[in-house]
């Protein structure tokens, strides 16, 4: 199996040698990762300039690594271009969690979208960070289960995965999807220049299954999602209706 690697913290995350190092296990692994950071990203794709790879000046043992001046989707599109055959592509692992509605501006899951787009299986993997770096090493056990369980999966299929700080079990879930309090927070710099920081807090607590709640629980979240985002139901009430004239 041809594993390729990325992520959207950069090829400097400790994250991503964890999961490189696990995945390695279970094929040939390549990394392919942005040169720096490209947190919420989101799909973004780089076309007003050229791309460009150079090996990464951090050592993965025994793997190809390189980083590019691009985007997660770029990573994917040029990681897989370069390689050839490639059977499935890891994002991860996030330095923060993926839940709910931040998979709308993910770049981690947007890595996995932009291999699902080109035929090829995408799993994205996160887990909350707090004061200090994540246990990578404590988590190793259930990364490993779920690449175990993921991979025997033949179809072309999209996963977004969260692990907890410390896991205990390993749940499917599905998205946690809420209303959220937008809020512009006003600061100055050090200069006496103003600044803004955007955030959101949530306004309805998580309901039973989501994946925000599997977190809550110190359950993996193993999320199944899809790339069409047609609203069946209300595509249904539409074409009941009398034809447009």
């Amino acid at each position: 199996m041809r594993i390729l690697i990325t992520n959207d913290d950069g090829i400097y995350s400790p994250g991503i040698a964890a999961l490189a190092q696990i995945a390695s296990r279970f094929g040939e692994v390549r990394v392919v990762a942005p040169d720096v950071e490209q947190s919420s990203m989101g799909h973004a794709v780089t076309h007003s300039r050229p791309l460009s790879y150079k090996t990464s000046p951090i050592k993965f043992e025994g793997i190809d690594a390189y980083r590019v001046n691009g985007t997660p989707a770029d990573c994917v599109a040029l990681g897989t271009h370069l390689w050839g055959h490639t059977d499935v592509v890891l994002s991860g692992i996030n330095m923060g969690p993926n839940l709910g509605n931040s998979m709308w501006h993910s770049g981690t899951l947007a890595a996995a979208k932009q291999a699902v787009l080109l035929g090829i299986k995408g799993i994205a993997f996160s887990t909350p960070v707090g004061k200090t770096e994540p246990d990578f090493k404590a988590l190793e056990p259930f990364v490993a289960k779920t690449l175990e369980l993921l991979l025997k999966d033949t179809e072309l299929s999209l996963y977004n995965v969260n692990f907890p700080q410390q896991p205990t079990e390993i749940r499917w879930t599905r998205q946690s999807v809420r209303l959220y309090d937008g809020t512009i927070v006003p600061g100055i710099d050090p200069m006496g220049r103003k600044h803004y920081w955007f955030t959101v807090s949530p306004l309805e607590p998580a309901e039973e299954g989501t994946d925000r709640w599997a977190i809550d629980q110190g359950y993996v979240s193993i999320t199944p999602l899809r790339l069409d985002l047609t609203d069946e139901k209300v595509l249904q009430k539409a074409l009941e209706q009398p034809a447009i004239v």
